[in-house]
């Protein structure tokens, strides 16, 4: 070195600071109801422990560091309850589960390498604090990572906060550019805002906005408080009022930097007590076993052997996969390859000329079973187009398609017409057999370039859906669950936001990749779930329910229904003029104009001027104006009334009349929804963009709705509705032999009930008599108590449980069924429909009272409710399978709830009349007979 070459300068060294308090409850609320036992809701809640652990790999992945700690707030008091006894009062306790997991995070954080701090009578913001401004002194930069924004107020040139679940970086820019001023003002700003979740009260009417205008005009909170005098208007008002308050609360909210650790950390100010350290793997591999990471455990036993012997093993297990994986005849079937883990060796091409191509099609042509992928230049499904393509053959092996990429400096890549053209005899053949992560999106995507899939014969989402309902069915969600497999996130190539680009702007490199995993991730979570399928064959027939729904769900929303755009514009008009009329009326009463959209002031002139009771209070304790108060308060005053019917007209207009023109699809004219399968714990279906299945048909407007649902010339619309099934299931499942034999002699089922519980003949039963017994049968259904079906019938409670013992006394089967029932899911953690759907209740067992109640109401209603959705499911597929069979011109274009709506060519009426109900009355022996009414009608309304 000469004496001219400058010397580097080495770079500092940083200590990373995690709130470990913060991160506990993201991992919490973030991942799914795991458990230690999977499907045991009585075995201990590990999805905090497993989220933490995730998360802390990620941070110690993307963050380099020299010292790290993780903080933790420690029970019992702090300085500040004894400065102010109402600190943090209002926060809800800690929930049970997450509190079992505290002990083991601490434990598991601690094996990953990082120093674990929980200091008794000290927060761990002020932990933090501390040792954020002991790096400072020792030439240390700091990093915290954390989601509270109250950290900010420790930000300089040496001290930063990242927010990685929010993507935020609080540099001095970041949190001014957040918050309107510098760091060094936060805590003044936190002062005259206060801070509601710790109970520490502000300046009243002073938000945000208000207090960085006040801090801008006076440069700081003290010379604020010193010119008090001098600010006008209610601010000022309001400000000379908190002035004696002000220290407290800012004393409060100041994070102390002075914090005695010396217990906790002996070679304080010295940092070599944390420096960050390495994994405890065996400690670790125990830890993951304990709590049922297998996922986990084996990553670890993968790391522990050399990349040679890894290899060799990966490259006999696809061997064998691939010698295993040969149809045996009818459905495709699998061995059962739970034992196999995924490639750690990975294998992705991309596909740039016909020479690559060729091997790729032979490969995929000859495979037993191909996952594939598309990936699109939009998320509408109808109007989606195929921007590339991945395929994976066996593990580890995968390859993309790139076909319109069109960014600026793109690749040159193959014409996708001619690949589309060439894949379409392999695509489009039955005996192919193909699997997919919710297919239904990919074959509408094909569709929309003129080919249609054949083969789909598995489906990841769904098998997820079967085997575990109550957890999220995303690829990236069963990879990690199943495989202890992270993945690409879309965000990551993409951006997100208003700044996320669409996928055909994606550089090819990154694209391929994130593609490619997907396709080998799906296969690899097919070869981890549906062994577990075929071990059970109710699940397993659950399951093939589900594939051949979803390819009859794919025909539904690719026929779409039409709709009369003028009838709704009509419709709009009147709806608007009546909500004009009805906010004249409003203000009148009101005595002035207001908002009728604005919950606050409607509160305002509700509670505080007119002085109308409070029927029940928001979270922040404000009194509350939703439609339940609304409804209760509009018995007996006219404004809330008003307010009331201008809100549903207002919600008919926006979300049905304005929008539903706009919906129209330009090349078919019509109006395709989405029928989301996977989502409903109960098996139902559920309809978006639009929603099709919440229609209200309660009022004279939202049945006016309907009346827009017509049909093309020369056909008609039909509906074809199961009759009262859901207590003809409750019949079915408890044997009760009273209400047996009112459905199998064809009685009114309501007037029989009314019959038995008040004593009367059935021919003397009154209108109101048998409206009440309606009440009861329906309610009882859904686990309504003595006190929601007297609120329900506007009787008192005693007479309410009077009705319901004699309910019990006349059916006593239901009586049993009900008690049953509730023992069976407090054992089993999970319900089951009549053909074997497992509806899983996490809070069955829970400590807290209401949630255990409301679990318990649910496995009463579940088996029903999910009984009736596996029927109208089979329904749907019987009848798909006569009409493509007999070659019939009926199309089915929506499913709603318990009904099915066709639209019928004229000379078909009397054949589907006769043919749609006996189809669907046949698709299962129940003890009672199932009935499935017909209507037909020029609109869906008159169907109905």
């Amino acid at each position: 070195m000469s004496e001219t070459d400058e010397v580097p300068t080495p770079e500092p060294k940083v200590l990373l600071l995690v709130d470990g308090s913060s991160y506990l409850y993201r991992a919490f609320h973030a991942m799914p109801d795991l458990r230690a036992v999977p499907g045991d809701p009585t075995s201990p809640a590990t999805g905090a422990i497993r989220g933490m652990i995730n998360m802390m790999q990620k941070l110690r992945k993307d963050v380099r560091a020299d010292y790290a700690a993780c903080v933790f707030d420690a029970p019992g008091a702090t300085f500040r309850d004894e400065i102010y006894p109402e600190y943090k009062a209002t926060r809800s306790p800690m929930p049970d589960d997450l509190r079992a997991q505290i002990p083991p995070i601490h434990e598991v954080v601690q094996l990953l390498g990082w120093k674990v701090l929980n200091v008794p009578g000290v927060e761990a913001d002020d932990v933090i604090g501390t040792l954020a401004c002991l790096a400072t002194r020792a030439g240390v930069r700091t990093i915290i990572s954390s989601g509270d924004k109250d950290l900010s107020q420790l930000v300089n040139e040496h001290v930063v906060v990242i927010d990685t679940m929010n993507d935020k970086r609080r540099d001095i820019a970041g949190v001014e550019a957040e918050f309107g001023i510098p760091p060094r003002l936060m805590v003044d700003y936190q002062s005259l805002v206060g801070d509601s979740v710790d109970n520490v009260p502000g300046v009243d009417k002073v938000g945000p906005k208000t207090a960085v205008k006040l801090l801008q005009e006076w440069g700081s909170l003290d010379n604020l408080i010193a010119n008090a005098d001098k600010v006008k208007g209610a601010v000022g008002e309001n400000l000379r009022r908190a002035l004696e308050w002000l220290p407290k609360g800012r004393a409060l909210l100041t994070i102390r930097t002075d914090c005695d650790l010396k217990d906790h950390i002996p070679g304080i100010p010295d940092l070599q007590d944390i420096v960050i350290g390495g994994q405890e793997v065996e400690k670790l591999k125990e830890f993951y076993e304990r709590y049922g990471f297998k996922g986990l455990a084996r990553q670890l036993d993968e790391h522990a052997v050399s990349p040679e012997l890894l290899e060799e093993h990966r490259k006999e297990q696809r061997q064998k996969e691939r010698a295993a994986r040969l149809p045996t005849g009818g459905l495709f079937e699998e061995p059962d390859l739970s034992g196999l883990s995924q490639a750690t060796t990975l294998h992705y091409d991309t596909i740039f000329t016909w020479e690559q191509f060729t091997p790729w099609l032979e490969r995929i042509e000859s495979a037993a079973l191909v996952a594939l992928d598309t990936e699109t230049d939009s998320l509408d499904e109808i109007k989606s187009g195929i921007v590339g393509l991945s395929f994976s053959t066996e593990p580890g092996l995968a390859c993309y398609i790139p076909l319109a990429h069109n960014y600026q400096g793109a690749p040159d890549q193959l014409p996708r017409d001619e690949v589309l053209q060439r894949l379409k005899p392999w695509l489009e053949n039955p005996q192919r057999h193909k699997l997919g992560q919710h297919v239904k999106f990919d074959r509408h995507a094909f569709a929309n370039h003129g080919i249609e899939v054949q083969g789909y014969v598995h489906d990841t989402m769904l098998q997820s859906y079967v085997l575990e309902v109550h957890k999220p069915h995303g690829l990236a969600s069963l990879a990690e669950r199943h495989l202890g497999r992270s993945g690409i996130d879309y965000e990551t190539i993409a951006g997100k936001g208003a700044h996320q680009i669409p996928f055909n702007q994606v550089p090819v490199d990154k694209a391929a990749e994130y593609s490619c995993e997907d396709s080998d991730q799906t296969l690899d979570v097919h070869l981890a779930l549906f062994p577990k399928l075929e071990k059970d064959s109710k699940l397993r027939f659950i399951y093939d329910l589900e594939i051949q729904c979803s390819e009859v769900l794919y025909r539904v929303e690719r026929n779409g229904v039409l709709i009369d755009a003028r009838a709704l514009a009509q419709q709009s008009t009147e709806l608007g003029q009546r909500m004009m009329q009805l906010e004249r009326e409003a203000h009148e009463l009101a005595g002035q104009p207001f908002n009728l959209g604005s919950p606050k002031q409607i509160g305002e002139i509700l509670f505080t001027k007119q002085g109308l009771p409070v029927v029940k209070k928001t979270a922040s304790g404000a009194p509350s104006t939703d439609e339940e108060v609304l409804e209760k308060l509009a018995e007996d005053y006219p404004l809330p009334a008003r307010i009331l019917e201008h809100r549903s007209l207002s919600k008919l207009k926006g979300t049905y009349t304005d929008t539903l023109p706009q919906m129209v699809h330009p090349r078919s004219g019509r109006v395709h929804t989405h029928y989301a399968q996977a989502v409903a714990v109960t098996g139902r279906l559920s309809s978006n963009d639009p929603n099709l299945q919440n229609i209200p048909i309660r009022t004279a407007e939202g049945r006016r709705i309907r009346e827009a649902f017509i049909a093309a010339p020369g056909s008609r619309i039909a509906s074809a509705d199961y009759s009262q099934i859901e207590l003809r299931i409750m019949a079915h499942i408890s044997e009760d032999e009273a209400l047996l034999r009112a459905f199998r002699e064809s009685m009114d089922v309501h007037r029989a009930t009314a019959s038995e519980v008040f004593g009367v003949a059935p021919d003397q039963v009154s209108n109101e008599q048998r409206r009440y017994a309606k009440v009861i049968n329906f309610g009882l259904i859904y686990g309504m108590s003595a006190f929601g079906l007297a609120r329900n019938l506007g009787i008192e409670t005693a007479a309410a449980k009077n009705y319901i013992d004699r309910y019990f006394q006349r059916y006593p089967g239901v009586k049993q069924y009900m008690d049953e029932t509730r023992l069976s899911a407090k054992s089993r953690g999970y319900v089951e429909t009549v053909f074997g759907r497992r509806l899983y209740l996490p809070e069955i067992n829970s400590p807290n009272g209401p949630r255990r109640g409301s679990a318990e109401r649910q496995a009463i209603n579940a088996p029903m409710q999910g009984t009736a959705a596996d029927l109208i499911k089979m329904s749907m597929i019987e009848v798909q399978k006569v009409l493509e069979r007999e070659q019939r011109r009926t199309k089915m274009i929506m499913q709603v709830h318990d009904e099915l709506v066709f639209e019928v060519p004229e000379d078909e009426v009397e054949w589907a009349r006769g043919e749609i109900p006996r189809i669907m009355a046949a698709v299962a022996e129940l003890r009672v007979p199932l009935l499935a009414e017909f209507g037909v009608g020029a609109n869906w309304e008159e169907a109905h």
